[in-house]
């Protein structure tokens, strides 16, 4: 007999949110939808793995490179359920979600260090960066609370660092020019 699925643990992960250096958040297209499914990286914590460990390991297995610094992470976890249509497909029926500890890190590598194929069996099929506001709009249903959740949580290092780095570039611009 199945377990009620509100008796069921959530499953323990992992997400990443990857910012360029113009504080725009790496997206990535599910290989196993048919329709528009966008996301971050995030995966499941392996037994003896810390959440940070496990957060670089998805990063570079899910998108192929690990030039990225953590920069913040959540203060608590974070958790979605899955709908019931899916929760019995997903995982053997073992979870009725998902609870998360999410990191900001910051990507230092270039656009073609991305490389979704790097893994032997890649989930994702495309890639893009995007404005952060526009993010919850481009995942599943299920997942929109929980990208609201992220923004929140990192909103300070969003609306900080990218002014910051945009002054420092016009300040070496100006110096260039002053030579």
């Amino acid at each position: 007999m199945a377990k009620a699925r509100e008796t069921l643990p959530y499953r323990r992960a992992v997400g990443i949110m990857l910012l360029n250096a113009h504080n725009q958040v790496l997206v990535c297209q599910r290989a196993d939808q048919d329709g528009p499914a966008w996301q971050m990286p995030q995966g499941g914590i392996d037994k003896r793995e810390s959440p940070r460990a496990a957060a670089l390991r998805e990063l570079e297995e899910e998108v192929g490179t690990a030039k990225a610094e953590i920069i913040a992470e959540t203060r608590g976890w974070l958790a979605y359920d899955l709908p019931a249509a899916i929760q019995a497909k997903v995982w053997g029926g073992r979870y009725r979600g998902q609870k998360q500890k999410w990191f900001a890190m910051r990507f230092r590598g270039r656009d073609r260090d991305i490389r979704l194929d790097a893994h032997h069996d890649p989930e994702f099929t495309a890639w893009r960066w995007l404005d952060p506001a526009e993010l919850p709009a481009l995942t599943v249903s299920f997942k929109r609370a929980l990208y609201r959740e992220v923004l929140e949580s990192f909103r300070g290092l969003l609306t900080s660092a990218a002014p910051r780095q945009r002054v420092t570039t016009r300040r070496r611009q100006a110096a260039a020019r002053s030579k």
